[in-house]
C-alpha cells in the first residue's frame, strides 16, 4: 500500500512538474498564429466555440428563464469537458495495466501532462511581455500596442506608460486565471479539476459580463468564477508581496496599497494582486474611467513590464512550493483523476 501511494504522489507531481515546464517550452498559440490548426485544436477554444454554440440555444426573451439557462450553460460546459476527462482518466489507470503493467501509468501520465500544460499559460504571455518591452524601450509605440490587445481595452491611442499598464495589469489578473487556479485545482481534484477550472474560468471570459447581452445568460458563470477564484486571487497578492520582499522591492508598499485599492476594480477577485502588483512596482496602474490602482512614485515603462515579469514567476515557483504539501496529503486519501 505504501508503495502505491508513493507511486501515486510522484506520479502527481511528475504530472504537475512537466506539464508547467511543457507550457514554459513550447507555450500557447497566439491568436494571430500561422499555426491556425494548433490554436482550433487548444482546449480553451473548444470550449468557447462550444460555449458559443450552446449560448445561441439558450438565449431567452424572458429574463428569468435565460438566468436559468446560464445555470444550464455553466454545468453542462464543465461537465462537458472535465467529466469526459475523468472517465478517460479513470478507465486509462484502471484497465490498461491489465494488458500491460506499465501501460497504464504512461498513457496517464501523457495525456495528464498534455491537460495540465493546456489548464496554464505562461510562455505565450512572458513572449508578449517580453517583446512589448523590447518595442517601448526602442520607443516604438505601434509594434508596443500589438501586444497590449489581451488587456481588453482599445490600444490604438494609448501612449507608452498606459501600454505598460495595460500589460502588468493583465499579467496581475492572469496569475490567478491562467497559473495559481490551475495549480491549485489540479493539487485538489486531480487533471480533472485543472480542466473543470479552464471550462469555468473560459465561461466567465464569454459571457460573464454585465452588458445586456450577457447579464442574465451569464449571472451564473460570473459569480461561479468569483467562488472558485475568491481563495487564489487573495492567496496571489499575498504571494506577489512575498516575492516583492524576495526581490528586494517595495513589499510594505505592495501590501499597503493591496489594501487600499484592491476594491476599486470591477473584479473583486483581480483587484488583489493588480493592486499588490502597483505597490510593489511603485506605480499606478489605470484604466481610464474606469480605476486607479497605485501612486505614481516611479513611471511606467519597459523595465517595470520585466520587473512585474520577476515578481510573476517568482510567485508562481512559490505557489507550487506551497501546494506541494497539499497535494500529498489529498493523494494519502483519494485518486482525483
Amino acid at each position: 500500500m505504501a508503495s502505491i501511494l508513493l507511486e501515486l504522489i510522484g506520479v502527481s507531481v511528475f504530472v504537475l512538474a512537466a506539464g508547467i515546464l511543457l507550457d514554459i517550452a513550447v507555450g500557447d498559440p497566439s491568436p494571430n498564429s500561422p499555426f491556425a490548426a494548433y490554436y482550433k485544436i487548444h482546449p480553451t477554444v473548444l470550449m468557447g466555440n462550444f460555449i458559443k454554440i450552446l449560448e445561441r440555444h439558450l438565449k431567452n426573451p424572458d429574463p428569468k428563464r435565460e438566468k436559468a439557462n446560464g445555470i444550464l450553460l455553466g454545468v453542462a460546459t464543465v461537465a462537458a469537458f472535465a467529466l469526459p476527462t475523468f472517465l478517460v482518466l479513470w478507465a486509462v489507470w484502471t484497465f490498461l495495466p491489465a494488458i500491460y503493467a506499465w501501460l497504464g501509468l504512461i498513457v496517464y501520465v501523457l495525456i495528464g501532462v498534455v491537460l495540465v500544460k493546456f489548464a496554464v499559460c505562461i510562455k505565450l504571455e512572458t513572449d508578449w511581455a517580453k517583446a512589448a518591452a523590447k518595442a517601448l524601450a526602442a520607443n516604438d509605440l505601434e509594434e508596443a500596442r500589438k501586444y497590449s490587445h489581451f488587456s481588453r481595452r482599445d490600444s490604438s491611442n494609448l501612449d507608452g506608460s498606459q501600454i505598460s499598464s495595460a500589460i502588468i495589469e493583465s499579467m496581475a489578473e492572469n496569475i490567478i486565471d491562467f497559473k495559481f487556479s490551475p495549480i491549485i485545482f489540479y493539487s485538489i481534484l486531480g487533471v480533472t479539476g485543472a480542466v473543470a477550472f479552464r471550462a469555468i474560468n473560459t465561461l466567465d471570459g464569454m459571457v460573464g459580463f454585465k452588458d445586456k447581452e450577457h447579464i442574465n445568460i451569464g449571472w451564473f458563470s460570473a459569480n461561479l468564477d468569483h467562488v472558485v477564484n475568491y481563495i487564489p486571487s487573495r492567496l496571489t497578492g499575498a504571494l506577489i508581496i512575498a516575492s516583492a520582499a524576495l526581490l528586494g522591492k517595495d513589499y510594505k508598499n505592495a501590501w499597503r496599497i493591496a489594501k487600499r485599492d484592491h476594491q476599486k476594480t470591477q473584479s473583486r477577485n483581480h483587484g488583489w494582486p493588480m493592486a499588490a502588483m502597483a505597490g510593489a512596482l511603485n506605480a499606478q496602474f489605470e484604466k481610464p474611467g474606469k480605476y486607479i490602482l497605485g501612486d505614481a512614485a516611479e513611471p511606467l515603462g519597459a523595465s517595470k513590464i520585466l520587473d512585474a515579469l520577476k515578481i510573476r514567476d517568482v510567485s508562481i515557483l512559490l505557489c507550487i512550493l506551497i501546494l506541494l504539501p497539499v497535494l500529498v496529503l489529498v493523494r494519502l486519501f483519494i485518486f482525483p483523476f
